[in-house]
């Protein structure tokens, strides 16, 4: 066990949080383990969408430097080893889950922390958080999936300003800027993020599930190539139980229930 995060299990969601508010909830090995052993989790017992958070003021503030310090070690750190062994990984799960995964930033996200966000799918964000790419600080790049992200969301001019100046950029920029979903009053940013990961557990998942590697995957495609993934997936949409139980709910003028499938 490891109070490193707190995972409630819901109807058919989770919510999970990162529990280290002592150290802005920034990564160890530990937490890296719990995290994702608990995604893996919600996807191996059939939950339907994940809430990710953090606990007390901040999301996440990237990775603990304590652990990678270099005055403490007999040699440099090779940091490619922590990106392979466990923020890439974690990015590949994320988006390789067939399901939404909805990130509630509640306070500054920093580093690996900003980026982690990023990699989910709904992105909502109280009014004081703030998005550092804080890499440069102390000479590295943006990893945990930013240095692919930020351009694709946001083009090169601006992720390479974010990521040279390491500047805060702040929730109500970032939705104008269409890096994030909302910015939202502190006070209602858990309530609307809890109402929306239940309703998109409530909803069609086969179809979002679907939606989301579509989307993910269009970026690889050619204008053929992604319109033959789409008539592929819509034949597995038109074949489901959901897609029946939406015609129906609609021409019945009732409100359909949907199981996933």
């Amino acid at each position: 066990m490891t109070d490193s995060i707190i995972v409630q299990i819901h109807k058919n969601w989770t919510e999970i949080t990162l529990n280290r508010p002592d150290r802005l909830n920034s990564f160890n090995d530990e937490m890296h383990i719990a995290l994702r052993s608990a995604l893996e989790a919600a996807r191996d017992t059939g939950m339907r969408a994940v809430l990710l958070t953090g606990a007390g003021r901040g999301f996440c503030a990237g990775q603990d430097l304590g652990d990678r310090d270099p005055s403490k070690m007999t040699g440099p750190p090779d940091l490619s080893v922590t990106v392979r062994t466990f923020y890439g990984p974690l990015v590949r799960l994320i988006r390789s889950l067939e399901f939404p995964v909805v990130c509630a930033v509640n306070g500054v996200a920093a580093g690996a922390g900003a980026n982690l966000s990023l990699a989910c799918d709904i992105v909502l964000a109280a009014q004081s958080a703030k998005f550092i790419q804080s890499f440069s600080k102390v000479g590295l790049i943006p990893d945990t999936g930013g240095s692919w992200h930020l351009p694709h969301l946001l083009g090169e001019a601006r992720a390479k300003g974010l990521a040279f100046t390491a500047q805060p950029l702040p929730a109500q920029q970032a939705e104008d800027w269409g890096l994030i979903w909302k910015a939202l009053p502190d006070a209602d940013l858990m309530p609307e993020a809890r109402a929306m990961t239940e309703k998109f557990a409530n909803g069609p998942t086969l179809g979002l599930g679907l939606s989301k590697a579509a989307i993910q995957a269009a970026c690889t495609h050619t204008l053929p190539e992604h319109l033959e993934l789409e008539a592929d997936y819509m034949k597995r949409c038109g074949e489901s139980a959901d897609y029946a139980e939406g015609v129906s709910s609609f021409l019945e003028k009732r409100t359909p229930h949907f199981k996933g499938c």
